[in-house]
């Protein structure tokens, strides 16, 4: 297993990666009747694609012997309703370092094929945009 997501009432779970033992709490958003004091579970979606976005660049700029820290990347989820559902998800990298072009397609391309990206609904509009600094 990966995880454990115990349900603690009052539309808030926690969530525990069995492996590390590492833990976060949900709330239910604000306009869903929760208290909005934590990611609510479609956050963690958006939240996990820029997550995974950055993840597989580091695992290419590495190869590229790039060093990419300090790189951020800021989410914007929308939400839609009938059925309510992520209707698209705004990320936006900052890469405050020099790359020539050649490494910039490489690493917005990586980013790009992430597994998160993939395994996303169709529907959901995406609109990635990298800021190189």
């Amino acid at each position: 297993m990966t995880s454990k997501v115990t349900y603690l009432g009052d539309l808030r779970t926690e969530c525990v990666h069995l492996q590390s033992d590492n833990s976060f709490i949900t709330d239910a958003p604000l306009d869903n009747n929760g208290r909005g004091e934590a990611f609510s579970p479609t956050d963690t979606v958006a939240t996990g694609l820029a997550s995974c976005m950055l993840t597989v660049m580091g695992i290419k700029a590495k190869d590229l012997n790039v060093d990419i820290q300090g790189t951020t990347a800021s989410v914007l989820k929308t939400m839609a309703s009938n059925p309510r559902r992520i209707s698209k998800i705004e990320v936006t990298f900052d890469l405050p370092f020099e790359a020539d072009d050649k490494t910039r397609k490489i690493l917005e391309h990586t980013a790009n094929t992430c597994p998160v990206h993939h395994s996303l609904h169709p529907d959901i509009e995406r609109v990635i945009v990298f800021n190189w600094h």
